[in-house]
């Protein structure tokens, strides 16, 4: 599988997501326990080996214990796929408080982070409430960890932001805005929209940014088309951007092997036949 360039990093055109390993559903309480459950080490080991042995050689999933742990083990198995970190603060069921995001970007950097970024619900949330002070404040810590860095986010306006105010080595744009971050950063359960026109405004913005861009929720977790989706991301990645896939194998051991036969068919096929002043989005990198 060709790979391309992000912040020193090689990283394959397509990637994986950890939401699944983690229980973020986006299809309700029922699956997103159905995930926690089927998810065990030794399955989310087999996961990334499948992934490593389809070409694929980065996972994005968020910082946590269980998360860190899991990856701790596959590499000591002797998996070598590289772990772009989410950083965002620990939420507690009961009630704790919630652990400083600042402490879970050392985590994730002590653990072998390869890149390090912003959740995008947190992002969302800071930019919605003028805490511009933190989005800077997160770039000036990540930056000396020799890390890729970057910012996720759902909404375009958080991705002008960053792109005219940061030197981010990456940023991941959400095809789809399913929930308001205004009140809260977190992810929610219920109540989700997923609506074709947001996908079309991040679109717009995509094609401004000159910097590398992850593709992510381009399933709408799992609620729309999934054909379609292909479909339209032969019209808007770019030659130098990365996709993110969420892997669920109990639904379809053949999953991974589908997306990437599609995306194949639907983004690489098309690009190169395309003249090389035309693949590259805003620039060419």
């Amino acid at each position: 599988m060709r790979k391309v360039p992000i912040g020193g990093v090689e990283v394959s055109r397509v990637t994986i997501g950890g939401n699944q390993i983690s229980g973020f559903s986006h299809q309700g309480d029922e699956r997103s326990r159905e995930m926690r459950s089927w998810f065990t080490t030794d399955r989310i080991c087999d996961m990334l080996s499948a992934a490593e042995e389809a070409g694929i050689n980065t996972l994005f999933a968020r910082t946590d214990a269980h998360v860190i742990s899991n990856l701790t083990e596959y590499w000591r198995r002797g998996g070598t796929i590289q772990w772009f970190a989410q950083v965002t603060g620990a939420v507690y069921e009961d009630g704790r408080p919630q652990d400083r995001w600042q402490v879970w970007l050392q985590k994730a950097a002590d653990a072998g982070a390869s890149a390090l970024y912003l959740h995008g619900g947190i992002a969302d949330y800071w930019y919605a409430n003028g805490a511009i002070a933190l989005l800077e404040e997160f770039g000036e810590l990540a930056r000396p960890r020799g890390r890729a860095v970057g910012y996720a986010g759902h909404t375009p306006a958080v991705h002008q932001w960053v792109r005219d105010n940061t030197d981010a080595d990456f940023q991941m744009c959400c095809h789809y805005n399913p929930s308001d971050r205004t009140a809260s950063p977190h992810h929610i359960s219920h109540g989700e929209s997923w609506v074709p026109e947001h996908r079309d405004l991040m679109a717009a913005t995509i094609a401004t940014i000159p910097g590398p861009v992850v593709h992510y929720k381009v399933f709408a977790g799992g609620n729309r088309p999934i054909r379609e989706a292909f479909e339209f991301m032969g019209r808007v990645v770019r030659s130098g951007d990365v996709v993110l896939f969420g892997i669920f194998p109990k639904d379809d051991p053949d999953q991974l092997t589908t997306d990437i036969r599609l995306f194949e068919q639907h983004v690489e096929e098309p690009l190169r036949a395309r003249a090389p002043e035309q693949s590259g989005g805003a620039r060419r990198y």
